[in-house]
């Protein structure tokens, strides 16, 4: 058995990272983490990469102290708290670092630390500013450090298998995608209830405010905006939105619904719709070619396919069809407009592992010099630059330009 189908064994049977650790000996190159930003991403991301062998977490910084004692029960240890992500920086005992600070800060944490050279997990997205996506780039690139991107669900083993049945052509030409991320809920977190000027509101709830979230757009919509350039094998030229605060009037600055549209070559689009008060559709990506059309969900994907076009499906001009009980001219017909209601092709995988886990270990062994990155700067400059873009375009309802990433020579 090799070591890696022994990892995912081992995470499989709920076995603790030490036990892990203890079983592969030797075999695997430990991984020293450095953690700037432990707020309840920061803390699942960590939990992943705790199910790794030989990862371990040695320092944190965050400027909320309640999160020294969460990170030290999620550790099962006394965990180093560093009040300065400069001095987190300069330690000498890391080999990693992940960056799950608020995305207002993902920029000046990533250019940071790639002065510094040390290899970055940084969560989504790449930056928060249009400007700040092509400096981080230049950056990244210049000092040639590692760097991946969050984006988990191009990791996931299901939407790879969906990536490469798409390209093979399984739905024909794909054209249009639509995405959801529709939930029931007021994406707010709980604040103590002492917090006289506010800034415990602001730390915690960061994402409901326009100076430091990208909104809907960016917090939901980057991972569906990451699979469309995927797919379509491009970033989007422009993008056009609206958005609104129609539930939750609670002091929020972005809104709690929103719709995107975003324009890519050819006239292929993607729609992207995320609502807060009603989960129907939950999280899901549909791709629609002419051939057919795959959705990809969090969990799994599914393939359907178009009927053959007959020519006998029209009735000849001038008779009457009955149909519901209606009788009608030969023109109306709800045939092969029905919603299709078979159970498709399920996509069978290997594994089932949360994609996050996936992703992290997909990093660790980059660092480890087993692979090079998929989801890297360039990837992470392609959802964040749309996004950031998108965060003014849905306020101002006005058609935006997304520009293209300028490479270095």
């Amino acid at each position: 058995m090799d070591r890696r189908t022994f990892a995912k064994i081992a995470s499989f049977s709920a076995l603790s990272s030490s036990a892990v650790a203890q079983a592969l000996g030797a075999a695997v190159k430990p991984v020293r983490l450095g953690v700037i930003g432990a707020g309840s991403r920061g803390q699942e991301v960590m939990r992943q990469f705790l199910h790794l062998p030989g990862v371990s977490v040695r320092a944190v910084c965050d400027v909320y102290p309640p999160r020294q004692q969460e990170v030290n029960r999620l550790v099962g240890a006394e965990v180093p708290f560093v009040p300065k992500y400069e001095d987190l920086l300069n330690r000498t005992d890391l080999d990693a670092v992940l960056i799950a600070s608020p995305l207002a800060f993902h920029a000046e944490h990533v250019i940071a630390a790639a002065k510094s050279g040390i290899p970055i997990y940084g969560e989504k997205a790449l930056a928060f500013q249009p400007a700040e996506c092509q400096q981080v780039v230049d950056h990244l690139v210049q000092s040639k450090t590692l760097y991946q991107v969050g984006h988990q669900y191009r990791y996931a083993s299901w939407a790879q298998e969906s990536y490469r049945r798409i390209r093979a052509g399984h739905i024909g030409r794909p054209t249009h995608i639509y995405a959801y991320w529709h939930r029931n809920g007021n994406w707010r977190r709980p604040v103590p209830a002492h917090d006289p000027d506010g800034r415990l509101e602001h730390l915690i709830n960061w994402r409901l405010y326009r100076e430091s979230s990208g909104g809907l757009v960016t917090e939901l919509g980057s991972h569906h905006l990451d699979m469309a350039n995927w797919i379509f094998g491009e970033i989007p030229s422009s993008v056009i939105g609206t958005s609104s605060i129609c539930r939750y009037h609670d002091g929020r600055t972005v809104g709690d619904n929103t719709i995107a549209s975003f324009n890519y070559s050819e006239g292929r689009k993607l729609f992207f719709s995320s609502i807060t008060d009603n989960a129907k559709n939950g999280n899901e990506l549909w791709v629609y070619g002419d051939e057919g059309s795959v959705q990809i969900t969090m969990e799994d994907a599914t393939f359907y396919y178009e009927n053959k076009k007959q020519s006998s499906v029209h009735a000849p001009s001038g008779k009457t069809v009955v149909q519901n009980g209606i009788v009608t001219g030969a023109s109306y017909s709800t045939h092969g407009e029905m919603p299709y209601r078979g159970e498709g092709e399920r996509i069978g995988t290997l594994d089932h592992e949360d994609s996050t886990l996936t992703a992290v270990r997909s990093f660790i062994e980059a660092v480890r010099g087993e692979h090079a990155v998929e989801a890297d700067a360039y990837v992470g400059y392609g959802s964040a630059i749309a996004c950031a873009v998108a965060h003014d375009a849905v306020l101002t309802e006005a058609k935006a330009t997304i520009p293209p990433l300028r490479r270095q020579a």
